[in-house]
């Protein structure tokens, strides 16, 4: 009987719907703020591990950390939002490949009294010199994030060096976009901001959208697969699987049906040059 027992949970073990089989069926995703606290992860997981059996841990945290963790390799996937970082990711042979996923565009939040006079304009940079002449409270998220990266591009394309003209009236949080926003509510300060965190974004005061719409606020989101050679612990078929669902049909209806308010909130471009 005994014998018979130790055959029979052996067995059970080497099922493929075993608890220890279960397990061992989970990538992890090191991703952005964004793609979190906008609710859409909360939103496809379920549908992908619906349809894989694969469950998927995510790590959110900024574009800049994100890669780093990658490029230690305690992730399978990286899932960001900074073409430039994710290119060099690459061409240093920390990921196997940049596939395009979808986009949506960032924006500037502002206090509803607008110190800078910036509401309405659709000229991003115009907004940011408005608004360092003004020296009107302003919040960085200052955390190497992929809108960290962006905000710094618009301060360059606006001729201003923001290293250089920063004062008390610049806020670096060193945080993620939810508690950035939290901090600009309280502040009632100036934020740039991706357009999904900001409409799942409940504490918002006096802030609103005043700047939105300029070419230079598009906002793609690549994924890659961590480079399974350097790190062999990497789920590479798992990982694989992950990326081929969010590019596939299935996969990009799901990140199109994502809505707040009758809004989407992104939009899936797999295939394109983005």
């Amino acid at each position: 009987m005994k014998r018979l027992l130790q055959g029979v949970l052996a067995a059970l073990v080497m099922m493929p719907g075993s608890a220890a089989l279960a397990q061992s069926q989970y990538i992890i995703v090191a991703s952005t703020t964004s793609t979190e606290q906008s609710g859409l992860f909360g939103h496809i997981l379920p549908a992908f591990e619906k349809d894989t059996g694969i469950a998927v841990r995510v790590v959110a945290v900024g574009t800049g950390q994100a890669l780093d963790i990658g490029r230690r390799g305690d992730a399978d996937v990286v899932f960001v939002h900074d073409r430039a970082a994710e290119q060099k990711f690459i061409a240093e042979g920390a990921g196997v490949r940049r596939y395009p996923v979808m986009y949506n565009d960032f924006v500037l939040i502002g206090p509803s009294p607008d110190p800078a006079h910036v509401s309405g304009g659709r000229d991003i940079a115009a907004a940011f010199r408005a608004i360092a002449s003004a020296q009107a409270p302003f919040v960085s998220r200052a955390d190497r994030s992929g809108t960290h990266a962006a905000e710094l591009r618009l301060w360059k394309d606006a001729g201003i060096d923001i290293a250089a003209v920063k004062g008390p009236w610049y806020r670096e949080t060193g945080s993620g976009m939810g508690p950035a926003l939290n901090t600009a509510s309280g502040l009632n300060a100036y934020i740039l901001s991706d357009r999904g965190t900001w409409l799942n974004f409940h504490n918002r005061g006096e802030l609103r959208i005043v700047v939105e719409g300029d070419r230079r606020l598009f906002n793609q989101y690549g994924v890659m697969l961590v480079n399974p050679d350097r790190h062999p612990n990497v789920k590479k078929d798992l990982g694989q699987r992950f990326i081929d669902w969010v590019v596939s049909p299935r996969g990009q209806q799901a990140i199109a049906d994502y809505r707040i308010g009758g809004e989407q909130l992104f939009f899936p471009n797999a295939g394109s040059d983005s």
